[in-house]
């Protein structure tokens, strides 16, 4: 279980480092490509609507994984400890995966409303 929480914390870890990375550049490039107060403006805009959506993404996707990992590691175990409800272990492990996948997907869809609507 620790090992499992000390793995979690890494990767929670990484993807705050990667993130944070990648808006510093961001911004920089943005600084150094615009040439007047207008362009900066717009360019700010758009690289802070890019890094919104990729935080957005990028945490629901990596809170899903590792959701889905937990959820197929319990039901092996499940199933292992009493073969004879292996139908109904896997029935609502598959129902579980589904309502998992369906937040990844609705964040997907908010990412792009933050680039195209916003």
């Amino acid at each position: 279980m620790r090992r499992t929480l000390k793995n979690m914390a890494a990767a929670l870890l990484f993807i705050i480092v990667l993130s944070t990375a990648g808006s510093v550049t961001a911004f920089a490039a943005a600084d150094n490509n615009a040439v007047g107060a207008e362009i900066t403006q717009e360019s700010s805009a758009t690289g802070s609507k890019a890094m919104a959506a990729a935080v957005c993404v990028g945490l629901a996707a990596a809170a899903g994984a590792v959701g889905m990992g937990i959820a197929i590691a319990k039901s092996s175990e499940s199933i292992s400890r009493q073969p004879e409800a292996e139908g109904k272990i896997r029935t609502s492990l598959m129902l579980g995966l589904v309502f998992i996948e369906t937040a990844i997907i609705y964040a997907l869809i908010v990412a792009i409303l933050i680039i195209f609507v916003l």
